[in-house]
């Protein structure tokens, strides 16, 4: 091989590492090659830029966001599963000690930015509209935008896996470990631009929905005649507009340190770390209450439901959920009180770590005297639901103990504190927006998943969970640090990590099942002709499943909450099911773009120029983002009618009309 290709393929392609690399290198292009010849085959390029690339519409891009945050969970789940072979022995070999170090920085970070964070945006952009009787968001453009963003922040990523490097500092990448004089290689900047690009679309979320729901709902909804998904989607947008800026801080803070030298976390040229750490868990910790609060929400819309009864206080739950946003801003510091900074600071940080139990358990208890006397139904939903009570109740008590900072003294970095925080992150988020999944999947596709297999998938996702986790305490109390390597025989670690182990590939064959139920349905699932498979409370029940794409014929007025099942209950479903042709208009809806998908490109080109610290390629890409800004400036034909004769056609073709 001559010595330039050579040095190519060890430095950029990293074929000198090993097998992992190689595999890794031909699924992807096996993947891709096949994606690429599957369009071609059946001639699908045009229909995919014209649906989905450039489009518009709400309802796609949570479909979008969706399909991104499942192919990052088996991602971040595989990067799980090789972490747990590693630790299954003693002295394993299994991985080498740079590729252990670069995968739990990976498996974290995805799982939480590029996992977690999709899913509640996918879950906002299926329900928050039609839940409040809008068309669409305040801005749709926008909408895409922050998409395709979070798009390429994720490509930009994933790629450093096969191409340059990954990051291996793990998803907190404190400095100093982070500066140049300790990571030179690309991997910490694919992380650091990474994110910034996908943060800049999160905070745009946030503004959109905020927006959203302040402005567009429909004549006569109040505030509190919302749905509580929709006050779960205020609430994590506040915590988003508010949090999220801390993190671009301290990222561009550290960027700037790496790319241009200046030294604000370097301590020999006056700069200080530990500001780093503070500016990051000012969003890190509110960051969890992002990703909980929308499953909060979901839960109460599934509890609701399916025990066929009105929420239990339901002004106590939208208070809870005001009141977590809030307390969440004033926590941070619990996840270093090791750190010296004396009783009183500990003191405070500890008590407000406390008072968020209060609002939380709160919300427990309601969902529990929802559900008590009710008619419950234990489809796939609720199912999830109920998983999450005693998985939540346990993640909350290990909280609490960790809060207490005399004993978090004991517990700090243990594997103890990894065996809660998956407790509460998998609990919460996952159980919850996979609740949220299967509940509003008939509303995006017309069809449900299959009950047979999802019950599978949920037994070994629960079973493995339980198998999985418990042992991580035991181990944490035995003096077992995260993000250890490898471990000696003899420190009585083997067997309780075997087991979790077998636990996590459990959870594994739980989440290949979902994807199996998945595919299987969309040939035999049952079809939904009804638009409310579940009996539902709230207005997207009253729309056919898929939802057209116009959303609302007529937009409801509401006078009460829960407006759909109050009207099945007095008898005047018709009146959101059959419209007089009258009272069918013109719709105002906005043009489909293909900017915001050229503009997350050019970001995505930008950021990998940065990486490397090949100015030409980053400059290329800035033009490219100032380039579709501008142009975007100038367009003013972006919107459109729909004529009253297509709608009438439309809804009369359902036998709504």
């Amino acid at each position: 091989m001559p010595e330039a290709l050579k040095h190519f393929t060890d430095t950029y392609l990293m074929w000198n590492e090993g097998y992992l690399i190689w595999i890794s290198d031909i699924l992807i292009a096996l993947t891709s090659i096949g994606i690429v010849a599957t369009l071609t085959y059946f001639k699908k390029w045009k229909w995919l830029w014209k649906e989905w690339l450039t489009t518009v519409d709400h309802k796609k891009i949570g479909i979008m966001y969706m399909i991104a945050a499942l192919l990052m969970m088996f991602r971040g789940g595989a990067d799980a599963m090789l972490l747990r072979t590693q630790l299954a022995s003693p002295n394993s070999k299994f991985l080498t000690p740079d590729h252990y170090d670069q995968i739990f920085t990976t498996h974290g970070t995805i799982m939480i930015l590029f996992m977690a964070m999709p899913l509640i945006f996918a879950m906002f952009n299926i329900a928050v509209p039609l839940q409040i009787g809008a068309r669409d968001v305040a801005f749709p453009y926008l909408n895409a935008v922050s998409f395709w963003l979070f798009f390429f922040g994720a490509m930009l990523f994933n790629i450093s896996f096969v191409f340059g490097g990954s990051p291996d500092a793990g998803w907190v990448s404190y400095p100093p470990l982070t500066e140049l004089g300790f990571d030179k290689g690309p991997g910490e900047n694919f992380y650091l631009l990474s994110l910034q690009i996908s943060g800049i679309g999160s905070i745009a979320t946030g503004i959109n929905f905020l927006a959203t729901i302040l402005k567009m709902r429909a004549p006569g909804m109040k505030l509190m005649k919302m749905p509580l998904f929709t006050w779960s989607v205020v609430a994590a947008s506040i915590v988003i507009i508010f949090a999220f800026p801390a993190l671009t801080i301290a990222l561009a803070l550290l960027m700037l340190d790496r790319i241009v030298g200046t030294h604000f976390f370097t301590m020999l040229h006056g700069g200080d770390p530990m500001m780093y750490v503070n500016l990051f868990w000012i969003w890190g910790h509110p960051e969890v209450y992002i990703v909980v609060l929308p499953a909060f929400g979901i839960f109460s819309e599934v509890v609701a439901t399916f025990a066929r009864k009105r929420i239990f206080g339901y002004n106590s739950m939208v208070a809870s959920l005001l009141l977590i946003s809030v307390i969440s801003y004033f926590v941070w510091a619990h996840h270093f009180f090791t750190m010296g900074a004396g009783a009183d600071v500990n003191t405070f940080f500890a008590v407000a770590s406390m008072m968020v139990a209060i609002p939380t358990g709160v919300k427990v208890f309601n969902w529990l005297f929802t559900m008590y006397r009710g008619r419950i139904s234990f489809e796939l939903p609720m199912l999830w639901t109920l998983a999450f009570v005693p998985n939540f109740i346990i993640g909350g008590a290990t909280g609490v103990m960790l809060a207490v900072a005399p004993a978090d003294y004991q517990y700090h970095n243990s594997y103890f504190l990894i065996a809660h925080f998956h407790q509460v992150l998998i609990a919460g988020p996952v159980f919850g927006l996979l609740a949220g999944m299967y509940y509003w999947w008939p509303k995006m596709f017309g069809f449900k998943l299959d009950e047979r297999i999802g019950r599978i998938a949920f037994w070994l996702f629960n079973i493995g969970f339980y198998v999985c986790f418990m042992p991580q305490y035991a181990l944490g109390f035995k003096g077992m640090q995260r993000r250890m390597y490898t471990y000696p025989a003899g420190m009585g670690w083997h067997t309780l990590n075997l087991i979790s182990t077998i636990g996590a590939y459990v959870m594994g064959l739980g989440f290949l099942f979902i994807v199996v139920q998945i595919v299987y349905s969309m040939k035999h699932g049952e079809r939904d002709v009804t638009g409310d498979p579940w009996n539902g409370r709230t207005l997207e029940w009253s729309l056919p499943s898929p939802v057209p794409h116009y959303n609302f014929a007529v937009i409801p007025q509401v006078t009460d909450r829960d407006m759909w099942w109050l009207m099945k209950q007095e008898g005047r479903a018709d009146e959101l099911r059959k419209f007089d042709a009258a009272a069918i208009h013109d719709i105002h809806m906005p043009k489909n773009s293909g900017r915001p998908f050229l503009m997350g490109l050019a970001f995505f080109v930008a950021g990998f120029g940065f990486v490397f610290n090949w100015y030409v390629l980053a400059v290329i890409g800035l033009v490219g983002v100032a380039l579709t800004m501008i142009l975007r400036a100038f367009e003013w034909d972006d919107e459109y009618h729909i004529p009253a004769e297509e709608v009438l056609e439309a809804e009369a073709a359902l036998g709504r009309v």
